[in-house]
């Protein structure tokens, strides 16, 4: 009994003891795993705290700035690089707009300590309802620590670096230069880097302009940008302003008539001129384009992201003037030319007017295939007669043409029995131009013309269009497209001959002659003048006032051909592209825009080569100048090409060709007397040509097709490029005052309205270049000792085989070459 009663007393002291000894155990096991892992935590922090960034690379934060190319007067016309940014000042950045960022992000950023608990707590109790993740609890400075140096890959190890960074940075930095940093370098869609850019980029404005409702909208866009920025997805952009308005309201940032307001404002979504779809305010791709080229040869890829400002030469006035003036000369070319037809057909059903968002999707993809071009916008035809053409360019604008000049430049397409090709009917693709007074239908030009206009003094470049439309491939015809310049080549051989004795009231003959094979060495050369007219003998000044092709001939014949080619190579122009050949009298070498332009600055700055540049400085990032440019001017001794006297006498002349020659327009439509100019037409009007100054500005314009071919029978420089020059200058020369010749230079004596180099007074001047006679094929010049001389036609047989066998291909005609 007593061993069975006391048996309990002996086992529970034991049990409890047990019990004890399990928990302390337990607890001396749990102390130890605590401590294991405090020490493993502890060495990974002591291993990666030190790994960790340097904040200085944040604090000290150089955003890949994109190239920006601006105009002489600060307008930008190009930007370059895969980021858009505008960098603001915190304290510039509006107040709605940080706090609709706040209330979108992280509501509680000021205090927390970089990481919301609360927000994780929010998040986690959203995802377990939803069933999915449909909340993320990521804070600002937790978003900044990953955009700036780490990936977005979903490992424990990346989000373990997350957090340590992000209590490195809010330990060291300020909430406000967090905020800052994260407004200013976020990613927000469309390559818009920073809500300064997003600003710019959906809604055309500054930030500083922005409303409560836009705020909403921009700070809806973080979470998604490629899904939430309005120009992608405006449905989907609305709805996330939705939710931010709501919580802004919740949270007392606005008031409930603010909340309202807000909803109820409409949004027009337009990028800002110099963002990708907004375009500029100065039409300077060309210009841009050529810059970025330069520099990007010195600078390679780094030019993308390093901030440089390029400043170029380029008047923003003149600059808009000459593309102005450039588009209107081939609208109004392509108006007289034969209408070829519509661009493309599309099928559309019966009664697609009612059905808005069929009609929709049609138009969307007409427009994807056949996008505008400037101000030629892209319809689709909904009906078409004789007297009325309908055209869809949306759902909402449907376009009425009923003119009667906008209908006759259609009229072949619009007849009952117009060919396929060329009818115009319900589904025809079009381009519809707005002139200022009536819509009208025009096909894409497929004429080219180019502009360009420089400073004489310095080769400043001050207007560049090198096409109709920059996106037609970006071919620039002022330095890429070499073309024979015609009778605008003529003034550099009469200036040659100045310097042989020839002098303006020289008579020369104007009878037409041919030359054999036996003398060519090739293909017999009968040359014409423009028209088939001929007179007996005419001054060298009258042979450049009506361009007569004989007088421009026997002039190169008596002073040498080789001397000529030796002689214009002074101006800039490329020897081997201009061969010591008869020909080269009639501008059968051949040049680029820019080329002539720089070669007529020798006549309007007194006789001095210059450089065309474009580049005037250059500044990085922080607006420390890298580079400036250094020209040479006019009155250096160094850039002397021609005698003085040389460059006096064909200004003289020359502004004759623009007052009483073939060049009078300009001089009749400016009213000025300062103008000097000369006409181009080459052979079956290939290239039109008018090159004209004054004694601070020298403007080249051409026009012509890529593939050479005619312009038209009767077509000539002074019908079709001579407006486009005149049209420009009418802005350049406003208000520029207009400068006299000046006095005759030393060394050149005025006589009986002719000028004698002292070399060559009275007496011993050529007084006569023609035929002698016998009337034989030999060409000869009479002095003031009754000599003659006869040149030699070398080298011409050979220039005949090469204009006889001209290459079809555009890309022969058109030789691309670097700037």
């Amino acid at each position: 009994m007593s061993s069975t009663a006391n048996s309990p007393n002996t086992d529970t002291p034991a049990k409890g003891s047990w019990f004890v000894s399990l928990l302390v155990k337990a607890a001396i096991f749990f102390t130890g795993l605590a401590a294991c892992g405090a020490l493993v935590v502890s060495l990974a922090l002591a291993l990666a705290w030190p790994n960790l960034p340097d904040l200085s690379a944040m604090t000290d934060y150089k955003p890949r700035v994109p190239l920006r190319i601006y105009t002489a007067d600060k307008v930008l016309i190009g930007e370059f690089g895969e980021e858009r940014r505008n960098i603001m000042a915190f304290e510039d950045i509006p107040d709605v707009m940080k706090s609709a960022l706040l209330a979108a992000e992280d509501d509680r950023f000021y205090q927390h300590n970089g990481i919301n608990i609360k927000g994780i707590g929010r998040a986690v109790l959203a995802n377990l309802a939803a069933g999915a993740k449909t909340q993320g609890a990521s804070t600002i400075t937790m978003q900044l620590a990953r955009n700036f140096y780490l990936s977005s890959e979903k490992t424990y190890t990346r989000k373990f670096y997350e957090l340590l960074l992000t209590f490195k940075i809010e330990s060291m930095l300020s909430k406000d230069q967090i905020l800052d940093l994260y407004m200013n370098q976020i990613f927000l869609g469309h390559r818009a880097y920073g809500f300064a850019a997003a600003s710019r980029a959906y809604f055309g404005k500054p930030l500083t302009e922005i409303t409560l409702a836009e705020s909403a909208m921009l700070a809806g866009i973080p979470r998604a940008p490629s899904r939430y920025n309005p120009i992608s997805n405006y449905n989907e952009a609305k709805r996330q302003q939705v939710v931010v308005l709501r919580r802004m309201l919740n949270l007392g940032y606005i008031t409930e008539t603010e909340h309202q307001a807000a909803l109820d404002q409409t949004i027009e979504i337009k990028s800002a001129e110099g963002m990708p779809a907004g375009g500029y305010a100065v039409h300077g791709e060309y210009a841009a384009e050529l810059a970025r080229q330069l520099l990007h040869g010195v600078y390679k890829d780094g030019i993308y992201s390093r901030g440089f400002n390029v400043y170029t030469t380029i008047d923003s006035k003149d600059q808009e003037a000459a593309y102005r003036s450039v588009r209107d000369a081939v609208l109004q070319y392509t108006r007289r030319a034969r209408y070829p037809g519509p661009e493309d057909h599309v099928k559309l059903k019966d009664n697609i007017e009612q059905d808005t968002e069929a009609l929709s999707d049609v138009l969307a993809d007409v427009q994807r295939q056949h996008p505008d071009a400037g101000d030629l916008l892209t319809g689709v035809v909904l009906a078409a007669s004789p007297t009325e053409i309908t055209v869809a360019r949306s759902v909402d604008q449907i376009i009425t043409i009923d003119n009667k000049r906008a209908l006759n430049i259609v009229a072949r397409g619009l007849v009952r029995n117009a060919n396929a090709k060329e009818r115009i009917e319900r589904g025809s693709v079009v381009y519809l131009f707005n002139n200022g007074e009536y819509w009208e239908v025009i096909n894409m030009p497929s004429v080219q013309a180019a502009l360009v206009s420089m400073r004489p003094q310095d080769g400043a470049i001050r207007a560049m269009v090198g096409g109709f439309h920059f996106s037609d491939g970006k071919f620039n015809r002022v330095t890429q497209a070499w073309r024979q310049p015609g009778s605008a080549f003529k003034p550099f051989i009469y200036a040659a001959a100045l310097e042989k004795g020839l002098t303006p009231e020289t008579l020369i003959s104007d009878q037409p002659f041919q030359l054999t094979a036996a003398q060519t060495g090739s293909k017999p050369w009968n040359p014409k003048n423009y028209g088939g007219r001929y007179e007996n003998m005419l001054t060298m000044r009258n042979g450049l006032y009506k361009s007569k092709n004989m007088v421009s001939i026997r002039i190169m014949q008596a002073i040498g051909p080789k001397y000529v080619q030796d002689y214009v190579v002074r101006f800039g122009f490329d020897r081997e592209r201009q061969p010591a050949v008869l020909p080269l009298a009639l501008g059968a070498g051949s040049v680029t825009p820019l080329q002539l332009a720089a070669g007529y600055s020798v006549f309007a700055n007194g006789g001095y080569q210059i450089q065309p540049y474009l580049i005037d400085h250059i500044t990085d990032g922080s607006g420390k100048v890298v580079m400036r440019a250094n020209p040479v001017v006019s009155g250096d001794s160094r850039a002397r090409a021609i005698d003085g006297r040389t460059a006096y006498v064909m200004n003289h002349m020359l502004r004759g060709v623009a007052t009483s020659g073939t060049g009078s327009r300009a001089s009749a439509t400016l009213k000025r007397n300062d103008i000097g100019g000369k006409t181009g037409t080459t052979n079956d009007s290939h290239d039109a040509w008018f090159a004209g100054y004054t004694p601070d500005l020298v403007g080249i314009a051409w026009m012509g097709f890529d593939q050479p071919r005619s312009l038209g029978s009767g077509e000539t420089g002074g019908g079709l490029s001579m407006p486009i020059w005149i049209d420009y200058m009418k802005t350049a020369l406003k208000d520029v005052p207009q400068k006299p010749l000046g006095p005759v230079p030393s060394g050149l004596k005025a006589s009986n309205g002719n000028f004698y180099f002292d070399e060559f007074p009275e007496g011993k001047a050529i007084l006569r270049v023609g035929l002698p006679s016998a009337l034989d094929d030999s060409l000869y010049i009479e002095d003031g000792s009754g000599g003659n001389a006869t040149a030699e036609n070398d080298g011409i047989g050979r220039l005949l085989n090469q204009l006889q066998n001209e290459p079809g291909d555009a890309l022969d005609a058109l030789e691309l070459v670097p700037f």
